[in-house]
């Protein structure tokens, strides 16, 4: 019974994710939204796209929660 809680668990957090392919900067990045725990993650397409962002990481940061993750205020 634990087991079927388990994959019962894991089928509906599947559902809660939000994924997007991004280009930043002629990089392309995978970017999954978790909006029940409201948190992100980035994964690189390719070893520069890791590079790109190993090295700009707070711009990359910054650029992906003002664009994409985040919903724009509208007045």
């Amino acid at each position: 019974m634990f087991v079927s809680f388990v994959l019962l668990n894991m089928k509906s957090r599947n559902k809660s994710v939000i994924k997007k392919i991004i280009k930043i900067s002629k990089h392309k990045f995978n970017l999954e939204i978790y909006p029940r725990l409201v948190d992100w993650e980035i994964f690189p397409h390719n070893y520069d796209a890791a590079l790109y962002a190993f090295s700009n990481k707070d711009k990359l940061n910054k650029q992906v929660e003002t664009n994409h993750v985040y919903q724009k205020e509208t007045k």
